[in-house]
């Protein structure tokens, strides 16, 4: 997580939401202290995930598992393969 001067976000405040927009989040500091942070507005990612993910170089996710799943497209299996075998087992007795 960057951090950023009070007076420094001030003169460029668009620079930094342009940044924020992107997905990162700004710690704005006081004479070295921590006064506040700026993050993506929506973004219900408990603080602990954000620090890990911005400690290992990880991405957090962008919608919901549920949404992700739905929008994915089913890949064949190739024919021979324990997972092409499973599946007409199972149309056999469907």
């Amino acid at each position: 997580m960057s951090s950023v001067g009070v007076r420094e976000l001030r003169q460029n405040l668009s620079r930094y939401l342009e940044r924020v927009k992107e997905g990162a989040s700004l710690d704005v500091t006081e004479h070295g202290r921590v006064v506040a942070r700026l993050s993506p507005a929506g973004e219900r990612v408990p603080e602990a995930y954000s620090a890990l993910a911005a400690d290992h170089g990880a991405t957090l996710p962008s919608a919901s598992l549920n949404d992700l799943i739905a929008h994915r497209t089913r890949r064949s299996t190739p024919a021979g393969t324990t997972d092409a075998l499973l599946a007409e087992g199972r149309a056999e007795r469907a």
